[in-house]
């Protein structure tokens, strides 16, 4: 693989994360996916290398299994095969009520959405501010600007380590940005049963378009993308309404 041209990506067999390895392939990078399906995995990794001509690792792993997090954090952590971006995408979303998820279910999507955020940026940075350059882009959402549970709560988390890791790894040559997507089209809510049109439709974000900004964003070294006029307004919005009132608007930014 290439020495300074290798991005990892979670997630990477569907929706953003699979939008963000065709765009990070075409840009040259050799890739390192990490999803729970090895078959789907394989078949990724053959499609991109067919139409880009990059190397493809493939790393199968649950990031709610401590053991097997432990495996994707030992290869970003390996200075003999460097890892130029992180890109922190694997989603978990509930469409249940909180009380009506075991606390089990609830710590499942919590160690995906946060301690592998946090294990996974913990092992990337590391080298990264060691050579002087690399970067990580966190997948948050818009639900981290509104008080909807803890979804929101964790993306909220996201965000604040996202913010804080920024400004703290930037003058060792490290980029850290959270992309704060609203409703995506892909299978997360199909996955979680949830329709297409329990938002109305300006309201859905291309995939493709929301992974060509996010990365223009990161390429101007900004904290935060929000991609979409309409989430910006949203977005900013949110600091204007009280939280009582917010509440009302239920399952945003999902992804």
């Amino acid at each position: 693989m290439s020495s300074t041209r290798t991005a990892l990506v979670t997630g990477a067999t569907a929706g953003i994360g699979h939008s963000f390895a065709h765009h990070l392939a075409r840009r040259g990078h050799d890739l390192i996916l990490v999803a729970r399906d090895q078959g789907r995995l394989a078949a990724v990794a053959a499609e991109l290398t067919a139409a880009h001509g990059v190397q493809v690792e493939v790393l199968p792993a649950d990031l709610a299994d401590r053991t097997q997090l432990a495996q994707v954090e030992a290869r970003l952590a390996d200075v003999t095969r460097p890892v130029e971006l992180l890109v922190n995408n694997a989603g978990f979303g509930l469409k249940e009520r909180f009380l009506d998820n075991s606390a089990d279910t609830e710590t499942d999507m919590l160690d995906v959405l946060v301690t592998a955020v946090l294990r996974l940026t913990h092992a990337a940075l590391g080298p990264m501010a060691e050579r002087g350059h690399g970067g990580v882009i966190n997948v948050s959402s818009v639900a981290a600007f509104l008080p909807r549970g803890t979804y929101s709560a964790a993306k909220a988390w996201v965000n604040s380590f996202s913010e804080w890791a920024a400004n703290e790894y930037r003058p060792q040559g490290v980029t850290v940005m959270s992309l704060c997507p609203g409703f995506t089209k892909t299978e997360f809510h199909e996955r979680m049963d949830v329709s297409r049109s329990s938002a109305p439709d300006f309201l859905w974000l291309d995939v493709d378009f929301l992974v060509s900004k996010a990365l223009s964003d990161y390429d101007k070294g900004r904290v935060f993308s929000i991609p979409g006029a309409q989430y910006k307004a949203i977005a900013a919005l949110t600091r204007l309404v009280p939280s009582r009132a917010l509440q009302g608007l239920q399952s945003l930014g999902r992804k």
